[in-house]
């Protein structure tokens, strides 16, 4: 199997069969709690969650994030999220498509738009590769080979460090996200993996032209650890202990960028759950919030187990609207009951 392959079918077990998420360090979400609002003056079935992202409009602040693509698990995994999603009206970001240009029979495992022809859909590219070789007209072919709306360049420093084999220049890697930015033809998103987005990093790449930026803070799963998990030597399954719990903590990430940057569309990721923390979320400056390990499971099953988390997700945020007296995300986003406690 080639070793692409065989990483990314690791990735999955890993997330299926261990205990791959943050340690000690958390999200920072149960450090807010909303005040319960008695009369809210609203019927449940007025609540609107539907929200405007990236020019389309989605039925819920919602994506399912980037997991995996490559091996036919892969292949499954994404034409059952993707069925989900379209059925759902909400958004769907692949995994890295990498692998779709080292091996270009592999790029048929991110190819959903034949079942998800209406759906807001994301490509996905380490932004490293830019020093290895890639450039904006592969980033160009990535989007077009799936009909994507929009590319992520995700930014993992730490992951490769850990992984073996890893791509760690990282070196002038700004520039060239701005000449994709400046060169795409489609808005580009800039996201971390796990371990937060800092406001001074998030300001730089406002500035060189990216259109929204995903905070995906610590809290969550750690790609540190799993890859860790996976390292053949003593040395590098220590570092992924080490730093099974480094980063900022996504509702801290987002809180601290969106005070920077006021007008640039935000992502929140990382260690998000539930619906009462999407609300949280979007409470805190959030436009979007994103999610990829509690779909998982339900992704290698079937689209209706995929369906039934989304439902349960947008259910809780509901009711988390119904008891705070919020109509519309609108109203959630500028809401004056979000208390800080902890």
């Amino acid at each position: 199997m080639n070793p692409i392959e065989a990483r990314k079918e690791d990735h999955i077990r890993l997330c299926l069969d261990e205990d791959v998420q943050a340690l000690s360090v958390r999200t920072g979400f149960d450090r807010y709690v909303f005040v319960h609002q008695a009369l809210p003056e609203l019927d449940l079935a007025d609540i609107d969650t539907s929200t405007p992202f990236l020019g389309r409009m989605l039925s819920a602040p919602l994506m399912i994030s980037s997991m995996t693509g490559g091996p036919e698990l892969g292949k499954s995994i994404n034409r059952n999220l993707a069925i989900a999603v379209q059925r759902r009206g909400v958004a769907l970001a692949l995994g890295s498509q990498r692998i779709g240009i080292e091996r270009p029979e592999s790029m048929v495992s991110f190819q959903v738009r034949d079942v998800a022809p209406d759906i807001l859909l994301i490509g996905n590219l380490g932004a490293v590769q830019l020093n290895y070789g890639f450039d904006v007209a592969t980033c160009r072919q990535i989007a077009d080979s799936i009909g994507a709306n929009a590319l992520y360049l995700h930014l993992n420093p730490l992951q490769e460090v850990v992984q073996a084999g890893g791509n760690t220049n990282f070196r002038g890697l700004l520039a060239k996200i701005g000449a994709v930015c400046q060169e795409l033809g489609l808005p580009v998103l800039v996201k971390e993996v796990g371990n937060g987005l800092a406001p001074d990093t998030a300001v730089r790449l406002a500035t060189v032209g990216v259109s929204a930026l995903d905070v995906a803070g610590a809290g969550g799963t750690s790609w540190a650890r799993i890859e860790g998990q996976r390292a053949p030597d003593p040395l590098a399954r220590n570092l992924g202990d080490v730093f099974r719990d480094w980063g900022l903590p996504t509702s801290e990430a987002l809180r601290l960028c969106r005070a920077e940057l006021p007008t640039t569309p935000l992502v929140a990721s990382g260690g998000i759950r539930t619906g009462v923390d999407i609300a949280k979320a979007i409470a805190l400056g959030a436009d979007l919030t994103a999610m990829a390990l509690p779909f998982l499971k339900a992704a290698t099953e079937t689209p209706e187990q995929v369906e039934a988390v989304i439902d349960r997700l947008v259910t809780e945020l509901k009711v988390t609207m119904f008891c705070l007296g919020c109509r519309t995300i609108t109203d959630l986003r500028h809401t004056n009951r979000l208390r800080e406690v902890g």
